[in-house]
């Protein structure tokens, strides 16, 4: 297995453009929230999720039996994997996409299928996809829209893989899907073979916290959930989603100045003539050719970072779209260095 190393120190006090974050912060209240009401009792007990499980299901539209928390997606994906798969097991993910659907799979020994995106726009490969499915496999982890590539499919296409993949497990990733809209939720009772995942580490500003959500019909949840240790999260992670989702203006606030940032991404590229790929995520790819490596290094020294993706798709680095504010820093700065 190739070991995955994120950079994780440095990055305070920079404008971090690198890693899909809330570039504002978390919503106030979270934070008033823990000053005001976390006690020292309440740290010496073990989680409790049942007010938490009650919020987030009334929240996102579905049975408290209909979801789990997780500690990030990343525990939504093994989950789904420890369930489901077995020694050499068939398991399709796309290339370039979340680095832990591989990881996770090659881990459980699974026989790992990959399938690339189309070349040019980096378009989601629907029917290529839907002629690799067999009847031998048994998972297929989806982004959507998709990380790096920022591309996504819609609901027609997803419930098109559902249909064809009877014997599987297909997990809808929606890490990003407050930029974008289009989400399978509402299908979730339509589809047994459904899962959905969605994260509280980046329009919500809760990264440092790890907090998640895994759904799919109940029958399926009572499963996973068997395969979840009992205190995966942690307290103060279950009490902070509980008030995120009831400041709904913060995170709508955010999505447009986002959405609004992005479109002024696209234009800065434009002027400064480097070829992008549209997004429907809080990120872009640019492609900067041989030099995206240098560049990168070079913003970071001028206090800006981004994340270089040149290794699976050369010459790409990927930027994180913020506020407006911050996208014309990023800009400023792309155009005394280009």
């Amino acid at each position: 297995m190739a070991p995955y190393h994120p950079p994780s120190s440095g990055r305070r006090n920079k404008l971090r453009l690198d890693f899909n974050e809330n570039t504002v912060g978390a919503s106030p209240h979270i934070i008033d929230f823990i000053k005001r009401y976390l006690t020292a009792s309440d740290l010496s007990i073990y989680p409790e999720y049942e007010h938490a499980l009650e919020d987030l299901a009334r929240h996102f539209g579905v049975q408290q039996t209909e979801l789990t928390l997780t500690n990030g997606t990343d525990e939504a994906i093994q989950l789904l994997i420890n369930t489901y798969i077995d020694d050499d097991a068939e398991v399709i993910v796309l290339r370039p996409s979340y680095a832990m659907y591989r990881f996770y799979s090659q881990l459980a020994g699974a026989c790992v299928e990959e399938l690339d995106y189309r070349a040019g726009k980096l378009a989601f490969p629907l029917e290529e996809l839907l002629e690799r499915i067999t009847p031998r496999t048994r998972a297929i982890l989806i982004s959507n829209p998709n990380n790096p590539t920022g591309t996504g499919i819609g609901v027609s296409g997803l419930e098109k893989i559902l249909r064809k993949a009877v014997n599987a497990a297909v997990l809808v990733d929606e890490a990003y899907y407050e930029f974008s809209g289009v989400t399978m939720l509402s299908r979730l009772r339509h589809h047994p073979n459904l899962f959905v995942s969605r994260t509280f580490s980046k329009v919500y500003g809760m990264a440092a916290m790890r907090c998640g959500c895994l759904f799919s019909q109940a029958v399926n949840m009572a499963h996973v959930r068997k395969a979840q240790s009992p205190y995966s999260v942690n307290s103060l992670a279950a009490m902070a989603a509980r008030i995120a989702v009831q400041d709904p203006k913060f995170v709508e606030d955010y999505v447009t100045e986002v959405l609004a940032a992005r479109e002024l991404l696209y234009v800065g590229l434009e002027q400064l003539k480097i070829p992008y790929i549209e997004s429907q995520a809080n990120f872009v790819l640019g492609q900067v050719g041989d030099r995206a490596v240098p560049i990168r290094d070079e913003l970071r020294e001028r206090g800006v970072l981004v994340r270089d993706r040149s290794y699976e798709l050369p010459g790409y680095l990927r930027f994180t779209v913020g506020t407006r504010d911050q996208i014309q820093r990023l800009l400023d700065e792309l155009e005394r260095i280009w």
